[in-house]
């Protein structure tokens, strides 16, 4: 690599973590910079267009109506082919504990860097804590640090990488893995039943050791927020996403318009991601979504990804090719590794799967 490159640069910049930065008081680099199209945000409170908000506890228990339970799971349906996310409410998970794994992950990043950086990664890899690894020339760097662990199936996890401190993140983090599983085979039954599928095919085609892993960002209060995006542009790679965040930031792509996700504290955004729009033949979207940077509060925010089992293959549903929708899709294996060589190029990978 030639000294002095884009590259090269940016992996000495990221040996100082976003937050070292800020509180020694850096300017923000010029590798931090990004291109924003601001002109195409929405503000929803006044346009009244907004991420829609589904009631999962109408549409798992028996006490709810039949006209009821069709509304929401149409409501969902809708959801998902519009926008490619919804605010998932009656998901089963206190706000008692939500608060909790909010908590353990304000408590990890407000530590000193020294005990952070017990659990740091190195600039190629991907588990640990620090920054993403570095992207291809011409590519902005994210203002944001992040812990990302593998958290199921229990095989694959990386003990090492999981913080001592706080005492109870990892017992927390095991719980909230619990119950990410129950959520992510509830939401799959429900998008295959509204989809008018059998309730088990997103699940088989995930496979019985379909992989979570869990994202914690801390998004640093940033002095250029005209400038800096906290995550760049982009859509998932995964089956889909499930996110819980504290503070507004977080906002979706939908109609060429940028639209902030509500602050909803109880709820957790499930958001598409390749791979399901994939399997639902373009049905569902996966949609482009970014993190704006705030000069007046940090934010922080915990994504867990639910991915099919390695070297699983996977495609679109037979129930859901017919002469009106052909065939979008091929199938694909490992479909996460093509989507992360786009992502570091800062394109989409989603045409690779074309038919």
């Amino acid at each position: 690599m030639a000294e002095g490159s884009p590259v090269l640069a940016a992996e000495v910049l990221l040996s100082k973590r976003v937050q070292e930065l800020v509180l020694g008081g850096d300017e923000p680099p010029a590798l931090y910079y990004s291109i924003r199209d601001d002109d195409a945000t929405e503000d929803d409170s006044s346009s009244g267009s907004s991420v829609p908000v589904v009631d999962l506890g109408i549409l798992s228990s028996s006490a709810a109506s039949a006209q009821e339970y069709e509304d929401e799971l149409q409501k969902l349906k809708s959801a998902l082919h519009s926008w490619g996310c919804f605010q998932a409410v009656g998901h089963g998970i206190s706000s008692s504990f939500l608060d909790k794994i909010r908590g353990v992950t304000r408590e990890f990043f407000q530590q000193p860097m020294e005990e952070k950086k017990k659990y740091s990664k190195t600039v190629a890899e991907f588990e640990g804590y620090g920054a993403d690894p570095v992207p291809e020339e011409g590519q902005p760097l994210d203002w944001s640090d992040r812990l990302f662990l593998d958290v199921y199936p229990e095989d694959l996890r990386k003990l090492k990488f999981w913080p001592e401190s706080p005492p109870s993140f990892s017992e927390i983090l095991i719980e909230y893995t619990e119950k990410m599983k129950m959520v992510t085979e509830l939401t799959s039954k429900l998008m295959a039943r509204s989809l008018g599928l059998d309730e088990q095919c997103f699940l088989n085609q995930f496979g019985e050791r379909a992989a979570l892993q869990a994202r914690f960002n801390y998004y640093s209060t940033c002095s250029r927020p005209d400038l800096i995006l906290g995550l760049k542009p982009h859509a998932d790679g995964s089956g889909y996403t499930v996110i819980l965040q504290d503070e507004l930031g977080l906002q979706v792509s939908n109609n060429g318009k940028w639209h902030t996700v509500p602050k909803i504290p109880e709820a957790l955004l499930i958001l598409m991601a390749d791979q399901m729009e994939i399997m639902t033949n373009g049905v569902f979207k996966s949609p482009v979504h970014r993190v704006v940077s705030n000069s007046e509060r940090d934010r922080i925010s915990i994504a867990v990804f639910y991915t099919p089992e390695k070297g699983k293959e996977i495609g679109p549903e037979e129930g859901l090719v017919d002469e009106e929708r052909p065939r979008m899709f091929r199938k694909v294996t490992d479909y996460a590794d093509i989507h992360w060589e786009y992502y570091q190029r800062g394109e989409r990978a989603l045409h690779t799967a074309q038919a």
